[in-house]
């Protein structure tokens, strides 16, 4: 690792819409490939609503692979977080985090952190270092979008 690596990428926008409605887009894994800004989700099946610390909800990405994504922060309507791992195995050491934070009744401060401070493994550094300010910016552009369109 060297000096200049940002392992802790934040990106912030204020959402037109209530905390519980962007929650509601969040806790669905279903609806996550429609705002993804990675372009990296294709298919996450509909049922696997989180509601927990500890849940488990399965994604399949754009090139077919399966992960595993572990809930390991979750508070409703304020903060969810995963750890995604392949199938059967345990986390590799980056969290997607989301922090919900009302602005007023219909509007809510919404923050994306991609957080891959134990992430050990050089060979998973340089897709880490992909995730940009950029990317989470677009994630969250997208996903402000998909609420609005579904109020």
């Amino acid at each position: 690792m060297t000096d200049h690596d940002e392992r802790v990428v934040p990106a912030s926008l204020a959402i037109p819409a209530s905390a519980d409605i962007v929650f509601a887009a969040l806790a669905d894994p279903s609806r996550h490939p429609l705002w993804d800004g990675n372009d990296n989700l294709k298919f996450s099946s509909t049922g696997q609503r989180v509601q927990r610390v500890g849940d488990i909800f399965s994604t399949t990405l754009t090139g077919g692979s399966v992960r595993e994504n572990h809930v390991v922060e979750f508070v409703e309507s304020q903060v969810i977080a995963w750890m995604p791992a392949e199938p059967g195995q345990m986390p590799v050491g980056h969290v997607w985090r989301f922090t919900l934070a009302p602005i007023d009744p219909n509007a809510t401060l919404t923050t994306h952190v991609y957080d891959w401070t134990n992430i050990f493994d050089e060979s998973r550094y340089t897709r880490a270092r992909a995730t940009t300010k950029d990317r989470l910016m677009a994630s969250l552009m997208r996903l402000s979008e998909h609420v609005q369109e579904n109020q």
